[in-house]
């Protein structure tokens, strides 16, 4: 299937054709009833424009301000007015020592946080490095997307599956109990009112920003005298 190339926005803060998606995501992040769809070609997303398909959304549309782009391909280069964050965890032996890394990306000024604990696991430590991350965030009036390669984490925000976790008591849908509810909460109440969006990247795939975050996770995980963890139920 062909890579989408251009974005038309129907419903959105500048309604038209984008050539590309982040300038695009712009339009509709936190825009109540956005409605827009991906296409190959300039000449089908004006053909759309011009009779959309009935009912609302189809393809690539989302209500909502969160929503997750999982193009392998999509450009995740720094964007001006954008605070971009990339951010990577995991834990050696999962079980084991952990650690995150995150790189964050405003207007050309670049900050790194990172950390680790003594015994903890991969999917805390994804957790662990977009709850820093936005513990952090400095400007919280901007739109922020954050690249990930953790689908546990961008899936569970963008899908709402936390949310609903968290209403029903940290139950999941099949009625076994959440994993991780203690982060699952910080990161819940960390986004609320934040114009964001959850990305996710391909993991080694030569993004230089997600792979300085996966150096910086590693070499907090081998640090020593890393602290307890103590949310990690063993």
């Amino acid at each position: 299937m062909a890579a989408k190339k251009f974005y038309a926005i129907l419903a959105g803060r500048v309604p038209g054709i984008y050539d590309n998606w982040p300038k695009a995501q712009a339009q509709v992040i936190g825009f109540q009833g956005a409605r827009f769809k991906g296409f190959a070609t300039r000449a089908e997303a004006e053909a759309w424009m011009k009779n959309p398909t009935s009912g609302q959304g189809g393809p690539g549309s989302v209500k909502g301000a969160v929503k997750a782009t999982p193009q392998v391909d999509a450009d995740t280069s720094p964007k001006e007015g954008v605070v971009c964050i990339y951010t990577d965890g995991g834990a050696r032996y999962n079980p084991g020592p952990g650690g995150y890394g995150v790189v964050q990306v405003y207007n050309g000024q670049r900050k790194e946080l990172c950390g680790g604990f003594r015994l903890t696991t991969n999917n805390r430590m994804e957790l662990m490095g977009c709850i820093v991350a936005l513990r952090e965030l400095e400007h919280r009036d901007r739109p922020v997307a954050l690249y990930s390669d953790s689908s546990y984490v961008v899936n569970g925000i963008s899908k709402g599956w936390a949310k609903g976790w968290r209403k029903r008591g940290w139950v999941k849908a099949d009625r076994q109990p959440a994993v991780n509810p203690d982060l699952w909460g910080q990161l819940l109440d960390l986004i609320e009112g934040l114009e964001i969006t959850f990305n996710w990247v391909k993991g080694h795939n030569g993004n230089p920003f997600n792979e300085r975050c996966d150096e910086l996770a590693v070499a907090s995980s081998r640090q020593d005298d890393l602290p307890v963890d103590s949310g990690y139920k063993g």
